[in-house]
């Protein structure tokens, strides 16, 4: 097979757009593999580890798009490329074509064209995205920035200039909000209820408004602040903003509030707002010493689940703060699989396009005293960069590392697709831990990516004698687009253990990594 890459000098491309391409490029006939990146320093990393880097693509600086291109011998080359370039210039015009007649090019624009509008979203590049936010700011615009990779200097001037103004300045980085009932970024298709959300963290946000639609209980808002609001240079700014308005809202009877550990001034800073708020308020702030935390009328969890539990009683709702159970073939499924691997199979690897959720994965881990390897910084739990076979691997997909210039793993499942086939081959791998993030933004049929590649890797591991267990969190509502029982009816289908709670799914990895399952057999009464 021959390797080809094409750089186009400052070709900047959506994201999605480039995985759409990419998708494109790979169904013509002579293409093997394709992916289409911006050329930063890491996406040029990551694809000389996929051997598909030439010294083409090596010269691409960060505002240049790569064209990197598996190809079959047999096939003629220069035919394929010409195909491939008449494929990227066509998009190009469409695109060119769709925003000129369609759509404001500017947030000016944009407000003429809604002058009711009062807040912009913003999804640009990172080193913009400060700019475009304070326009939008200086227009009496609340903002919700979707864009990573910007800096926290920009971040604090935003957010002080966002509470001058009486403004909310949701982000960057913030992946999830809902307001007023309208989904934003990556959100879920939730009922409206009683139950206001402020979050540093997206996908923490979208297990617990899922787990809570699940037992029937509704959202009134859901605020994503962004993932270093709580740090002591930010100071917790948006979230304490986000209780004093969800503390004054007439809809909302119960504050949820989920982070990670907060910086200690950020920490002291939300603990006296708490002490003055008159409604009842559940706190998950992962891996935070609660017990150290005493406020009236205010739940301190340590997962996300149990703070879903926590909120349902809080609502009256007794008989569904409670654990939710396995039913009788997922335990009988387990038993088959846990019977079938190997003495030495028992390292588990997560694979997770939620940092949240591999953080609160890894923190039940370390208490079980896993040996653990991470690309999440925590105490006690080692760099993945060392790259240690013999530990337990929760590795954060979303992280920005895997993010510059290719989509969120939300949206695009080929990195996790081919981490997969890559741990199919490990002798000592038995168990693979995965997320699926359905809702608004999100893959419109994950089981469509993950199906053939767990068929695959069980074929992978079954050539070398192995079995491998899948197990599959799967965090989305009866409403969402993708159809939650067809997804899971299918992945199910393909062998893997679905699970609504990311608790649920961690516990089960490590029952079955020492092949012990009576630690989730109360999962199952």
């Amino acid at each position: 097979m021959t390797t080809r890459n094409l750089a186009l000098k400052n070709s900047y491309r959506d994201s999605v757009e480039l995985m759409r391409l990419s998708q494109e490029l790979e169904q013509m006939s002579g293409v093997q593999q394709a992916t289409i990146i911006m050329g930063t320093d890491n996406n040029k990393a990551m694809l000389e580890t996929a051997g598909l880097l030439t010294e083409d693509g090596k010269a691409a600086e960060a505002n240049d798009l790569i064209i990197a291109v598996r190809l079959s011998p047999a096939d003629d080359e220069a035919a394929i490329m010409n195909r491939v370039q008449e494929s990227l210039d066509s998009s190009g015009r469409e695109s060119e074509a769709n925003a000129s007649s369609n759509q404001p090019r500017t947030i000016d624009g944009a407000l003429a064209a809604m002058p009711d509008s009062n807040l912009a979203l913003i999804s640009v590049p990172g080193q913009y995205a400060a700019y475009e936010a304070t326009k939008a700011l200086d227009r009496g615009l609340h903002v919700l920035v979707f864009s990573d990779n910007v800096s926290i200097e920009d971040e604090v001037e935003l957010k002080n200039h966002a509470l001058n103004q009486g403004l909310f300045m949701l982000g960057p980085d913030c992946g999830t909000a809902i307001i007023n009932g309208v989904p934003l970024g990556f959100a879920n298709a939730v009922p409206r209820g009683r139950v206001g959300i402020v979050a540093a963290s997206g996908t923490g946000l979208q297990q617990v408004s899922c787990l809570l639609a699940a037992q029937g209980h509704g959202i009134s808002q859901a605020l994503g602040v962004g993932s270093r609001d709580l740090s002591d240079q930010v100071g917790g700014a948006m979230m304490l903003e986000g209780i004093r308005v969800l503390n004054d809202d007439l809809n909302t009877d119960v504050i949820v509030l989920i982070s990670k550990p907060p910086g200690p001034m950020a920490q002291q800073q939300i603990a006296f707002a708490l002490r003055v708020v008159s409604k009842p308020s559940v706190v998950c702030f992962l891996g935070m010493d609660v017990q150290a935390a005493n406020i009236p009328n205010v739940y301190f969890e340590m997962t996300l689940h149990e703070a879903a539990k926590r909120v349902a009683g809080l609502l009256g709702d007794p008989t569904h703060a409670t654990s939710p159970v396995l039913p009788s073939p997922e335990m009988t499924l387990l038993q088959e699989i846990s019977d079938g691997l190997g003495r030495d199979q028992r390292y588990i690897r997560g694979l997770y396009s939620g940092g949240t959720l591999a953080y609160e994965s890894m923190l039940f881990l370390r208490d079980l005293n896993f040996d653990i390897s991470s690309n999440l910084d925590f105490p006690l739990v080692n760099s993945i960069d060392d790259d240690a076979e013999r530990t337990h691997k929760l590795i954060d997909m979303g992280d920005d590392r895997f993010t510059q210039g290719v989509p969120h793993p939300m949206i695009d499942y080929r990195q996790r697709r081919e981490r997969i086939f890559k741990e199919a081959t490990n002798p000592e791998v038995g168990i693979i831990l995965l997320d699926v993030m359905l809702g608004y933004g999100s893959h419109a049929d994950p089981a469509s990516e993950l199906v053939p590649a767990i068929n695959e890797a069980r074929l992978l591991a079954s050539g070398a004698g192995r079995q491998l267990a899948f197990i599959v969190v799967m965090c989305g509502t009866s409403d969402d687009p993708q159809n939650i029982q067809k997804q899971a009816a299918e992945l199910t289908a393909a062998g893997a253990v679905v699970v609504p709670s990311n608790l649920q799914g961690v516990s089960i990895a490590a029952a079955l990594s020492v092949g012990d399952l009576e630690m989730i057999r109360g999962w199952s009464q």
